[in-house]
């Protein structure tokens, strides 16, 4: 009897930790999306920070 208890209990347990462990899809989604403009930002500034070294360096080679 104190068997069927413990076996009982342990099935609870494990239900309650796979509902914690649940991932929505849609938190995956967005959560991606927000990632993907951060990095479209970072591209961007690095891009316009290039570009504007260089822009710098041949103003003060043409000089």
């Amino acid at each position: 009897m104190s068997a069927e208890y413990k076996f009982e209990s342990h099935e609870q347990e494990e239900l309650k930790s796979s509902e914690k462990s649940k991932v929505k899809l849609t938190d995956l989604l967005s959560r991606l999306n927000q990632e993907k403009k951060k990095e479209r930002n970072s591209n961007i500034a690095l891009s316009v920070a290039a570009v504007s070294a260089v822009t710098v360096f041949g103003i003060i080679l043409s000089l």
